[in-house]
């Protein structure tokens, strides 16, 4: 690479790659806003779930709802003891299909329609001879009332169905399950996706104290070990995308500034698979601006928001070639570059590996701020449970969250685990009801 550009990712690496002093100062302010969020006040919501960890001994068939997006799925989950568990059964089905002529999701459909909807595809699962207890995971913003209630707050996720915010959700969908003759199937417990992790890896494994999404969006719970109304263990979602105590690049201000909501979800806008791409694309901007990459071509060249994917990103980290022909293939389809240069090419990688790498390493540290609350010591094994695409799919993401734990414990890191905890949203919902009966 020439100087100019050397020197330019040089002073951007200094911004995105925290170092080990840095990450414990992370760790620790996060441990102040949990403690402040307890209490009422910070950034972190640290929402009560009013759930504890499963003993690993539950039995029985549940019926689950797993509603995070505009395709919602149904499954009946049997859970065996000894932390086993078997699907029985499962449908998955679109709220919008403009093919069947319908949409539930559009501000013209109303709440009543949508969940009368929801309970007819219940009704093809479930037998009429036997009860269901049902945990439905619900993932959009709410205030959790008790362990079956939430009010939603508001809509994401392109969903727009109207009437429903500020409603409590259980109570439209027993309205809905009523009306539909469904009397055998009973909603007991509302939980988030982030919950539903921690829920499936504490039933297979006890040492499981924290759950976390890292994926198109980030959020993370935990076991708080005296939560402060109940002097019980339970089960916190603590909003954790909205903490704010650590450095942010000009560019992650400026894609802050372009965002719906300013000001808000600084860690997740910094670290969820939803930004990655946005922020190296800013990047790249800069250096295209600056002269320094692609000097020969126009505006086209990273000019578009969220023209670079988050996808993108993980293919050009996949890249080992010699002469980087993925990337470069990458650049002359996308970015109409003929002749893309080894050292262009290079950079593009450089940039994703950064902006990756400070994902991975700023989500560990809060998890440190976690581990470092509930158990100061770190004189107990914990095992830390993560679904989502970033921790599942981009190349070294793991590996460098073993090394930013390895970075703020040295040797008592070897106490910690990261592991992959998929269906959380299903199998965490019907551990939740399992819990929630006893």
């Amino acid at each position: 690479m020439n100087d100019s550009l050397v020197k330019k990712i040089q002073t951007i690496a200094k911004q995105f790659l925290p170092s080990a002093a840095e990450l414990l100062e992370i760790a620790d302010q996060f441990q102040k806003e949990m403690t402040k969020g307890l209490a009422g006040g910070g950034y972190l919501k640290m929402l009560r779930s009013f759930l504890p960890i499963p003993t690993g001994q539950e039995k029985g068939s549940y019926i689950t709802i797993d509603f995070g997006g505009t395709n919602i799925r149904i499954q009946v989950v049997e859970l065996l003891g000894v932390g086993k568990t078997r699907l029985k059964k499962k449908l998955l089905f679109p709220l919008k299909n403009p093919t069947a002529n319908y949409d539930y999701t559009s501000p013209t459909a109303t709440a009543e329609e949508l969940f009368d909807f929801i309970a007819a595809q219940i009704g093809k699962l479930v037998e009429t001879n036997q009860s269901y207890p049902l945990g439905h995971t619900f993932s959009f913003p709410c205030r959790q009332l008790s362990v079956n209630r939430a009010n939603l707050l508001s809509w994401t996720k392109e969903i727009k169905t109207a009437g429903m915010e500020g409603q409590e959700i259980t109570a439209l969908l027993e309205a809905a399950l009523q009306r539909a003759n469904l009397h055998q199937v009973i909603p007991v417990a509302i939980i988030n996706d982030t919950t539903g992790t921690l829920l499936t890896a504490s039933y297979r494994n006890p040492r499981a104290t924290i759950g976390s999404i890292c994926g198109t969006g980030h959020n993370t719970c935990y076991l708080e070990p005296q939560e402060p109304t109940t002097d019980k263990p339970m089960i916190i979602n603590m909003e954790s995308g909205n903490f704010n105590k650590f450095f942010l690049s000009p560019y992650d201000k400026l894609l802050d500034q372009s965002s719906e909501k300013p000001g808000q979800q600084a860690l997740e806008k910094a670290v969820a698979g939803h930004y990655l791409g946005e922020i190296a694309r800013l990047l790249l901007f800069d250096l295209w601006q600056q002269g320094l990459l692609f000097a020969n071509f126009g505006k086209q060249v990273f000019h578009q928001p969220y023209s670079l994917k988050t996808r993108d990103l993980a293919s050009f980290l996949e890249d080992n070639t010699p002469q980087l022909a993925v990337i470069r293939s990458w650049l002359q389809k996308n970015c109409c570059i003929p002749e893309p240069t080894l050292e262009e090419c290079s950079a593009l990688k450089t940039i994703a590996r950064l902006v990756t790498t400070r994902s991975a390493r700023l989500i560990t540290a809060t998890y440190a701020g976690v581990l470092q609350h509930i158990d100061p010591e770190l004189s107990h094994p914990h095992v830390i449970a993560v679904d989502g695409s970033l921790f599942e799919k981009m190349p070294l993401y793991q590996t460098t969250m073993q090394q930013a734990l390895a970075d703020i414990f040295q040797e008592k890191a070897r106490h910690i685990s990261l592991v992959l905890v998929k269906d959380g949203s299903g199998t965490g919902a019907a551990i939740a009801a399992a819990v929630c009966q006893k």
